[in-house]
């Protein structure tokens, strides 16, 4: 089956992807230095993505490092939200 777009591609288009590709590349930077238990600091998240060949904005690893830079920090993230579950179903009806 072929795609067809509905609505034409934009310039917004691209300046979201590139915001995409910017988290997603840091992203998966952080988790590789973090399961490697390195330090995640802007240099190595610019290794990372420098050779995944991976063009990133330059102030994105320095936010991702600020963020995330200390390994019990993104201990806590991961398992926080792991460890949240599903919420509750609602209640039934009264009739």
């Amino acid at each position: 089956n072929i795609v067809k777009l509905t609505t034409p591609f934009h310039q917004s288009n691209m300046a979201e992807l590139a915001l995409d590709n910017n988290h997603i590349a840091c992203t998966y930077a952080a988790l590789i230095l973090h399961d490697e238990g390195l330090t995640i600091d802007a240099a190595n998240i610019v290794k990372l993505t420098t050779a995944a060949e991976v063009e990133v904005e330059g102030f994105w690893p320095g936010l991702f490092a600020k963020t995330l830079g200390k390994q019990g920090d993104l201990n806590k993230l991961l398992f926080t939200i792991a460890s949240s579950g599903g919420g509750g179903g609602g209640g039934g009806g009264g009739g």
